[in-house]
């Protein structure tokens, strides 16, 4: 719970305060003086009477009750200190600096569990353990560096490294990014990220806050609440943008279907993220970057006009903006023609729009206008302008400035000499720009903004399916995989289309069952798990001799307990499971099927409850898509039928959590039906 204490204190005592500023006790005093804290500021230090002009208390008793303590102590006296202070100081927001808890050891834990005991039991905030502290318009509660100029327009940040954290603002200041409030949440140990982000949703002033949210993340211990209050704070305006750590801490964890061995926690925030519209970003300066295109006019389209000076930039400039799905596409006409008039020859106009080394000022200013008034088939303009140092490049700069206020367009500037013209870049951030230096970190940035779709509905339509029969099955079975029938008897009260089957052990059973369905067949055996891999699956069986045959071989695998035929089908394989993560709940994977899905691997995750929309617009990212499609004559597959075993996966697994693992590999489509031909159902209670 974040109180009014921590966001905005009457009151402050810096515990362990002290003179030396090269310590984090007199670091953050220090920070707390020179960000102009306008409440009453204490110490608690045992040796002193003053440090750095501050009153001193060496006995707790003495001091008044006090909203905010910021604790610079050693970690064994911690806890004792925050119980004083939250039982008799009226004290109920804590910022713990100190390491040496949860993170080192089991004694670092039990001290960890008596500060949140202490501080729940006033229903107080906790901010730390193990942290660099809290940066607000309000009081600069951190013994780090760099200090930014808090601008309300900023990004509000929330990070759970302390290190990291700094790391990011010490490289997006120079590049004109700005903050508004920054959070190291360190061991989380009462809030983490999730939290410090639902009390920005809760209390979100469209007036006043911060738009741009910024997340740097260890682990998601609360999944649900940062997708209902990430998607929530992106539908009121705002944009998030976040780094998730850690994406191969389950990538080797066995599994014994093909869902579980794709499926993993990094793949599922993944689709966390996708369904509440974060934009993914992997490592600090891709989210710089992106934060920096946050700042910018959104983008409303995909069509890029790439404005430049020097041609090297622009070539892989355009390379990175086509191959992430965006255009440059070609300027040409009497416009085009006329606009080459008014630059110096040998400039091109075909876009890139490159105006030479020797190109000025007032020329870029005539391109963007001619973009701007003259071109309807561009969205936004990337100028690249660097300088070879010949001369100063302050009116550029200061006219690409004028132009961004005024233009109809997106403009994102790269300014690439960021030492050679280090002077004009500064002056240009002075007045409060943000810039590129590197343009095919801006197109990634751009790429990844442009594709992330906004959230998913909050409470997705799902079909109906037959509860009643769903739960009687689950209920009455044993952990592990489910028997054949009873995977049949899940699929139909899911209304899962499947191929009709039989299995037996007995030949003369197995005959009569052939005659049912009739030739061609194909048969399984029962018992294995990856029945390819021990010659579990013949296929085309069109006689009784070669079926008898073919059961006698399958009877005489490992583990057979009987086969299954089924008809014999044709369609394009696909593929659809579900994989049940810790915390984050049922994920739902497709792709394409049989063997592709282990050679291709081109597989999408998305997180239940999903909705139609969800399905048919994950369906077109899937590398594969085109084959789905139908290709050179080849018989597409129904989508909506695809998607609707999708959503109605997303309903059984509603119906029946205790499923840990499904597989439905393949599933038979064309263009009238898609059947699941091959199912396993693990439950696990």
């Amino acid at each position: 719970m974040i109180t009014q204490q921590l966001t905005h204190p009457r009151s402050i005592v810096v515990v362990g305060g002290s003179n030396d500023i090269q310590k984090p006790g007199g670091k953050v005093l220090k920070n707390l003086l020179d960000g102009g804290f306008k409440g009453a500021l204490y110490v608690m230090n045992p040796k002193e009477d003053e440090v750095q002009g501050i009153k001193s208390y060496r006995n707790p008793e003495e001091m008044p009750d006090v909203d905010l303590a910021i604790l610079a102590i050693a970690a064994k006296y911690t806890p004792e200190t925050v119980e004083f202070l939250a039982q008799h100081k009226n004290t109920r927001a804590f910022i713990v600096l100190s390491a040496g808890f949860s993170e080192e050891s089991h004694e670092g834990k039990l001290l960890e569990d008596r500060l949140v005991a202490a501080v729940n039991k006033v229903n107080g905030s906790l901010i730390g353990p193990n942290c660099v502290g809290v940066l607000t318009p309000q009081y600069h509660g951190v013994f780090t560096e760099p200090i930014p100029k808090l601008d309300p327009k900023g990004c509000d940040f929330i990070s759970g490294s302390g290190a990291t954290a700094c790391f990011i603002m010490e490289a997006g200041i120079p590049k004109g990014l700005t903050f508004n409030n920054v959070y190291s949440v360190g061991n989380s140990a009462q809030m983490g990220v999730e939290e410090v982000l639902q009390y920005m949703d809760e209390n979100f002033d469209p007036e006043k806050d911060a738009k741009v949210k910024l997340l740097y993340l260890e682990k998601i211990d609360k999944p649900d609440l940062l997708l209902k209050h990430a998607s929530s704070l992106i539908r009121k305006g705002c944009r998030i943008a976040a780094v998730k750590a850690g994406a191969s801490e389950a990538g080797s964890r066995a599994a014994s279907s093909h869902t579980g061995a794709l499926a993993g926690s990094d793949a599922a925030a993944d689709a966390l993220f996708r369904k509440a519209g974060i934009v993914r970003c992997y490592g600090r300066e891709d989210l710089i970057a992106v934060a920096s295109v946050f700042m910018h006019p959104e983008l409303k389209g995909k069509r890029f006009a790439v404005i430049t000076h020097a041609g090297g930039p622009a070539v892989m400039l355009t390379d990175k903006l086509s191959n992430g799905g965006l255009q440059v596409p070609a300027i040409t006409g009497p416009d085009a023609d006329e606009l080459k008039s008014k630059l110096f020859p040998g400039s091109a106009v075909g876009n890139p729009i490159d105006f030479l080394a020797t190109g000025t000022a007032e020329q870029l200013g005539t391109i963007i206008d001619y973009v701007n008034e003259k071109f309807d088939d561009i969205d936004a303009m990337v100028v690249i302008f660097g300088t070879p140092g010949l001369f100063k490049v302050f009116d550029v700069y200061d006219l690409l400035h004028e132009k961004m206020k005024t233009s109809k367009k997106p403009i994102f500037p790269v300014l690439p000499s960021v030492l050679t013209a280090a002077e004009e870049v500064k002056a240009f951030v002075e007045k409060g720009r943000v810039y590129f230096p590197d343009e095919v970190m801006l197109g990634e940035a751009l790429a990844r903004v442009y594709h992330t779709s906004a959230p998913a509905a909050e409470t997705p339509d799902l079909p109906p399916v037959d509860k009643e029969k769903i739960r009687a099955v689950v209920e009455h079975a044993e952990n592990g995989y489910l028997s054949p029938e009873n995977v049949a008897a899940l699929l139909d009260a899911a209304g899962i289309s499947r191929a009709k089957e039989f299995t037996t052990d007995k030949k003369e059973v197995l005959l009569k069952q052939a005659s049912e369905i009739g030739f061609p067949l194909v048969m399984k055996v029962v018992g294995p798990l990856h029945k390819s891999d021990v010659g579990g699956v013949s296929l085309n069986i069109r006689t009784n001799e070669k079926l008898l045959a073919e059961m006698d071989r399958m009877m005489q695998i490992e583990g057979a307990k009987g086969v299954l035929i089924q008809p014999m089908l044709s369609g394009t394989e696909l593929f659809a499971g579900v994989k049940k993560e810790a915390k984050f709940g049922h994920l739902i994977l497709f792709g394409l099927g049989g063997i592709f899905i282990e050679v291709l691997k081109d597989v999408r995750t998305t997180l239940a409850p999903l909705s139609r929309n969800e399905v048919l617009d994950e369906l077109k990212k899937l590398k594969s898509y085109k084959i789905i499609q139908g290709v050179r004559g080849q018989e597409g597959v129904n989508e909506d039928l695809f998607a609707d075993i999708l959503v109605r996966l997303s309903a059984l697994v509603a119906t029946a959590p205790e499923i840990a693992e499904m597989d439905l590999n393949p599933l038979l489509g064309n263009s009238r039906q898609v059947i699941a031909v091959d199912a396993r159902i693990r439950i696990e209670k």
